[in-house]
């Protein structure tokens, strides 16, 4: 898979931050900002969005991911999330599932306002993730 060099990784981080401040979250105040690149060159990007019922707030990365498919991105490259923590905050696991799904093993930069980063494949966040290989597993006894 295609690395991006460090100038596309700062403009990248440059989007996810711009994103974050856009993020509703009025409830718990954590802000969050995604951007995803796709191999066109094409950057989407998300934020956080709470509603009264938890249940139906959306993360920043599904956002962008969401966006990205629904505008015909593909081929996505490298995803950032960017939140104001003193520790990396990583996707849960519910957009883990969706990163794996629609992107791949791509790889993963966890940053935070003070510039901190890191930078992780999904195999590593989602080891022995669920997809569609197990739908169509017909020996598995299910």
């Amino acid at each position: 898979m295609k690395e991006i060099n460090q100038h596309q990784l700062e403009a990248l981080i440059d989007s996810a931050k711009l994103a974050r401040e856009f993020a509703v979250a009025p409830f718990s105040n954590f802000k969050v900002g995604a951007a995803i690149l796709t191999e066109g060159g094409g950057v989407f990007t998300g934020c956080n969005i709470e509603n009264a019922s938890y249940g139906l707030t959306v993360c920043a990365e599904r956002v962008a991911l969401w966006k990205a498919l629904s505008e015909g991105g593909y081929g996505f490259m490298h995803l950032v999330v960017v939140a104001d923590t003193n520790d990396l905050t990583p996707p849960c696991g519910a957009c883990r599932q969706i990163i794996w799904e629609f992107a791949g093993d791509i790889s993963v930069t966890m940053t935070n306002l003070a510039g901190e980063s890191e930078t992780i494949r999904m195999s590593e966040l989602f080891p022995r993730a669920f997809d569609v290989k197990f739908l169509d597993d017909k020996g598995s006894g299910r």
